[in-house]
């Protein structure tokens, strides 16, 4: 829930100021706590600035969103009041506090700056979350750029959690840090009007992580392996109808999968994990075959619909 807002006059080191000097500028520092990174934070702020036509900087930081922003002071109220009123809804914020401060000079424009690290603080990481209406709509078309492509994402969608390897939350300091984007992603990452806008896992087939199938090392190799399909997931689709057994990497480790109406390959999964009566969790494409198989409570149906598809 979002926190109380409160001002006071401090100078852009702290120290109370009584009056302002008329060679001064009058700005507010904003610091927003919660969860505010990897959920378009900065996107928005960038678009909220500029819609009031007001200059400035945001970035994250260990603690959070960190902002200093300048302009009429109606301005600036509305930009307060639409932190909480607009917020990301992947975001969920926990307090916001503003200080009036002020700067030796106007600043021009609005601009994303790099992320500082605080020492001893921290703060929430988003929770991976399911694909977006949108980039579901690109990896099923044939004329898009990312069709086909399993690591689809945007702001706001994908993984967070299991790729976040410290803070604050940039592209460096994540799984992805290895694969560099190419223009095309890079033009989506710079543009503050597309929906990838510093959006620190964007990737896509020329540049970003490659699906691959191996054989097992410890287990025969099936047969007509080298008669499956090129497409790997294609290729999976039949393994699992034919009985095997998948270990699935994603990206937050292994999962190892069989055909759930396939007796035998259950009963094999079964002996290989040593789990002769523990239920296995299964998986299903949407709600209605859910509701096929199985008697589901209220509060079930809305974890199974939320944004992070448990």
């Amino acid at each position: 829930m979002p926190g109380s807002i409160g001002c006071a006059p401090r100078s852009r080191h702290g120290a109370p100021r009584p009056t302002l000097d008329n060679n001064l500028v009058p700005a507010r520092r904003i610091t927003v706590t919660g969860v505010v990174q990897g959920v378009g934070f900065r996107p928005f702020i960038y678009g909220l600035a500029q819609r009031l036509a007001l200059a400035g900087w945001v970035r994250n930081t260990s603690a959070g969103v960190e902002i200093e922003v300048t302009g009429t002071v109606e301005a600036l109220d509305a930009f307060t009041r639409a932190i909480t009123a607009e917020a990301p809804p992947l975001s969920r914020i926990e307090s916001v506090r503003s200080e009036m401060i002020t700067l030796d000079e106007t600043p021009v424009g609005f601009e994303i700056h790099h992320s500082a690290a605080v020492e001893g603080a921290y703060q929430p990481i988003s929770p991976d979350v399911s694909l977006c209406d949108d980039c579901l709509a690109e990896i099923f078309d044939p004329a898009d750029r990312r069709y086909g492509y399993a690591f689809t994402n945007c702001t706001n969608c994908g993984p967070r959690f299991t790729i976040i390897q410290d803070i604050p939350y940039d592209r460096p300091k994540t799984t992805m840090a290895e694969f560099k984007m190419c223009p095309a992603c890079q033009a989506e990452y710079n543009d503050p009007l597309n929906r990838r806008f510093h959006a620190q896992p964007n990737a896509c087939p020329v540049c970003g992580p490659q699906l691959e199938l191996q054989p097992s090392s410890e287990h025969p190799v099936p047969d007509g392996w080298d008669d499956l399909p090129h497409d790997e997931i294609e290729a999976a689709r039949v393994l699992l109808r034919d009985g095997h057994i998948l270990a699935i990497k994603g990206v937050g480790g292994f999962h190892l999968a069989c055909d759930a109406t396939n007796p035998a390959a259950v009963a094999e999964l079964r002996l290989r994990k040593g789990r002769a009566d523990k239920p296995f969790a299964v998986m299903m494409p949407d709600l209605d075959t859910v509701l096929r198989f199985c008697e589901v409570s209220f509060a079930a149906t809305q974890a199974l619909t939320a944004r992070e598809r448990p």
